[in-house]
């Protein structure tokens, strides 16, 4: 048996029907317990919610409780502080009170000593205008007229005291620098100990007779005259036996003529030919001289690296003298002593060495150019490179610039030593009267000199003064001022002492 389309299809349709349905049973059931179930865990978690809310709030009044409980103690400990500054103070102000009471009464009691006080000064000064106008009568004098005479009585003892000072402290330093400076100079002169150097540089050529003197003029006059042309200089022929003398300001020029003149004679052939030939002969010799000379003196003083020009130039000092004093000599002698004396003292030696070999190095020019040897040498050894520390050695030894380095005032000690030594050097007669008449003129020129004289050979010049006039504090003061003139006006070797002396003789006779 076949079943219809249409039964199956209604079959269907009504499981499905019936399926939906249930469905629909089963999801309310779920649904109406799942909601149950909700509201369960709802009502616990408010239930939880409520009893949390609970310990809060009771946690929460037993904390205000306890910080009302801290309050009120903080309050009260506050408030036992108060009571105890305010208790404080209350004592402090009666205190200040008790003070400002006492420093009343003070007052008021200085107040009145003030014014005992004030009286007191007011009799004082009555006293005083009393007692003033009953000095001013007895001692005839008013008051500007006693302190005029008060303050030139003290201003004449303070002149007194400080001449006296001065004197004591003079002598105290001449003494100690006196004992430091002969002991150095001792020392150093010991050590050097170089023989005298005064030769005696004059240009006479001997002769083997006095027939040689008409040779020498010449007939008519003329091989001197071609031989003065020739080397620039003046041949004397006196009446000095078996000699002529030959003069020249040019002390190089001088040499290289008195050994051509020695060669002619020696030859015996004098013509103007052969007189030219044995200049220039000579001249060359003489230049050659020079620059062993220079270079034999750099040598012994220890200065090296000097520029071949001023070893040249130092050369030609080999020909120049100073009061008969050899000038090569004399500079190498002062290099060693400043050397020496820049070793104690702890000053540059190799700057005191090269100044005291170049301080006279504008001697062997000072016959060309205008200007002192001082100044001069100073250019030329800056024109070729000398460090300006030796240049200012060289320029400042007589104090025409100012002495910037103390090599330069030992270099000048060293001169001094050099050229003051007894045997050093000589002077003419004629020199020395001028000298010793010219310390006389300087000493005469000051107010208040009464007398002087020079002693020890110009070595000392002691003045006599007016004592009315000069006291002795303008006694000190005149001999600086004279000893300052003698440095500035004169040239001398050596030092010269300067003595003031005031005296005052009160002379009465017994009748």
């Amino acid at each position: 048996m076949s079943i219809s389309p249409i039964w199956i299809v209604a079959a269907l349709l009504v499981g499905g029907a019936l399926g939906a349905g249930l469905f629909y049973v089963i999801r309310s059931q779920r649904d109406t317990r799942m909601r149950a179930t909700a509201e369960e865990q709802a009502r616990g978690i408010v239930s939880a919610a409520e009893g949390e809310a609970q310990d809060l709030i009771r946690q929460a009044k037993e904390e205000g409780i306890k910080l009302r409980t801290e309050v009120e103690n903080d309050l009260n400990r506050r408030r036992a502080d108060l009571n105890r500054e305010e208790d404080r103070l209350q004592k402090r102000r009666e205190q200040l009170d008790e003070r400002f009471e006492r420093l009343e009464e003070r007052e008021q009691k200085l107040n009145k000593r003030q014014s005992n006080l004030d009286r007191q000064h007011n009799e004082l000064e009555a006293l005083k205008v009393e007692r003033l106008a009953a000095l001013e009568r007895v001692a005839e004098m008013t008051r500007d007229e006693a302190r005029q005479h008060l303050l030139q009585m003290v201003e004449d003892e303070a002149r007194t005291d400080m001449a006296r000072r001065i004197r004591e402290v003079e002598d105290e330093l001449d003494a100690e620098a006196d004992n430091r400076a002969r002991e150095l100079i001792a020392m150093a002169i010991q050590r050097v100990a170089s023989e005298y150097v005064a030769d005696v540089t004059v240009s006479v050529v001997p002769l083997p007779s006095d027939e040689m003197k008409g040779r020498i003029i010449g007939r008519n006059g003329r091989n001197i005259r071609a031989f003065e042309q020739a080397a620039g200089v003046d041949v004397v022929v006196d009446d000095t036996p078996e000699a002529v003398t030959i003069s020249s300001f040019d002390p190089v020029r001088r040499e290289a003529a008195r050994r051509a003149l020695a060669q002619l004679v020696l030859d015996g052939r004098i013509h103007p030919a052969r007189i030219e030939q044995l200049l220039a002969n000579a001249r060359k010799e003489v230049e050659s001289i020079i620059k062993e000379e220079g270079e034999r003196a750099a040598y012994d003083a220890g200065v090296g690296g000097l520029h071949p020009e001023i070893i040249k130039m130092l050369g030609r000092l080999k020909f120049r003298t100073s009061y008969g004093q050899q000038q090569l000599a004399h500079a190498v002698e002062t290099a060693r002593l400043a050397s020496v004396i820049a070793a104690e003292l702890g000053a540059n030696i190799e700057i005191a060495k090269a100044g005291g070999l170049l301080h006279d190095l504008g001697k062997a020019m000072d016959h060309e150019m205008e200007g002192t040897h001082a100044l001069l040498g100073a250019e030329f050894c800056r024109r070729y490179g000398v460090p300006e520390s030796v240049v200012n050695c060289i320029e400042s030894h007589h104090h025409e610039v100012e002495q910037n380095y103390v090599e330069a005032i030992i270099v000048e000690a060293a001169d001094a030593i050099s050229g003051a030594r007894p045997g050093a050097r000589r002077e003419s007669l004629e020199s020395y009267l001028k000298r010793v008449r010219t310390l006389e003129e300087i000493a005469n020129s000051f107010e208040g000199v009464n007398q002087s004289y020079a002693l020890q050979a110009g070595r000392e010049v002691r003045i006599i003064v007016k004592p009315e006039d000069i006291d002795d504090l303008a006694t000190i003061r005149l001999s600086k001022d004279i000893a300052k003139k003698i440095e500035e006006s004169m040239q001398y070797p050596g030092q010269i002492k300067v003595t003031v002396i005031r005296e005052t003789r009160a002379v009465d006779y017994a009748k």
